[in-house]
């Protein structure tokens, strides 16, 4: 997710290169064979597919970047006066498909970032992560994050049953008969999702005096209040004073808050996770390629995006693409049985 972060800090084609490489390396080395690791090819789909939605959007309606170098003509379609500013057809310019391809690319690394992190995190353990204050809103999150893995899942079993039986997986007939089946067990596996988590307990709270609820509330609240003062601090040059110690006491602030709402969740922990080396060496390492990438955007703006007016080739920063190969510390720090 950190990748993810730092890929929305640049347009460089070859540091967003970069930064799919090294999470496609270690989602190829670590995956396992459990059923969200499965998700990683169709979010990688899902991205190619934005990139050419990019691409012809900005052929077929234009883009507000002016260009000299006309690839080709296509036929304009006359709007009314009360849609000025948008156009079908016309001129389509090589400066305008680079702009469009450099925006696609970013939004697409983010996405195979989010892939990457969907094939090799958990959910289980990932709900074990979360502080007791957010359980509820842990086990939401889990859920969704489990859908699509087992939703990509089901659909395999499906059509590879219809190729067995001599039918057709493919095109609109196979999606439609496809589709019911899914939905089927989606709703299936939902209503026994349900069943065993009222069994378990869950949305079960212990009886916390009002004053701590208060207290916990306003810390919370304050402390988030004061994360993005503090963000929006960093960000302007004139906030550069009270960015950094509003944005601590905010987090100091957020952390009390979610530690005194830990009470209100009356569970145990049956053989908890330990946070070890190696996962402060995982998320440090994803930390620190969004940090620098981050600080790199700020000092050196032009080489993290390239501009197409004029039309140049982009060149490769040194020490940005540097950093974003601490993104690979995962694949070897990590061994493989523990994936």
């Amino acid at each position: 997710m950190a990748l993810g972060t730092a890929a929305t800090r640049t347009t460089n084609p070859l540091l967003l290169a970069l930064l799919i490489a090294a999470s496609a390396y270690v989602v190829a080395t670590h995956r396992s064979s459990a059923p969200w690791a499965r998700s990683y090819s169709a979010f990688a789909k899902l991205a190619f597919a934005v990139l050419l939605i990019r691409l012809v959007f900005a052929v077929a309606l234009g883009s507000p970047i002016p260009g000299t170098h006309v690839l080709l003509t296509l036929p304009e379609i006359p709007l009314p006066h009360w849609a000025q500013g948008i156009r079908l057809g016309g001129e389509v310019t090589a400066e305008a498909l680079v702009f469009a391809a450099y925006d696609g690319l970013k939004l697409a690394t983010l996405l195979i970032c989010v892939g990457a992190a969907n094939a090799l995190a958990s959910p289980s353990r990932l709900l074990k992560s979360l502080p007791g204050a957010l359980y509820e809103t842990g086990v939401a999150v889990v859920v969704a994050l489990t859908f699509a893995p087992h939703l990509i899942a089901d659909v395999q079993r499906l059509r590879a049953a219809r190729r067995l039986r001599g039918r057709p997986d493919r095109g609109v007939r196979g999606l439609l008969q496809v589709g019911l089946p899914v939905l089927e067990g989606a709703l299936e596996r939902s209503v026994a999702l349900a069943a065993a988590m009222e069994a378990r307990g869950y949305g079960r709270t212990a009886d916390v005096p009002a004053r701590i609820r208060r207290t916990t509330a306003a810390l919370t609240l304050g402390g988030l209040l004061g994360v993005c003062a503090g963000t929006y601090g960093l960000l302007t040059a004139e906030g550069g004073s009270y960015g950094a110690p509003l944005l601590l006491a905010g987090i100091v602030a957020a952390l009390a808050g979610l530690r005194l709402g830990g009470r209100r969740s009356p569970r145990t922990r049956y053989r908890p996770d330990p946070w070890g080396r190696r996962a402060w060496l995982v998320t440090g390492s994803g930390v620190a390629v969004a940090a620098l990438l981050t600080l790199a955007s700020s000092r050196a703006p032009e080489a993290l995006h390239p501009g197409v007016v004029p039309l140049t080739a982009p060149t490769l920063p040194l020490w940005p693409a540097a950093s974003i190969l601490l993104a690979l510390l995962p694949a070897f720090v990590v061994p493989r049985e523990h994936s």
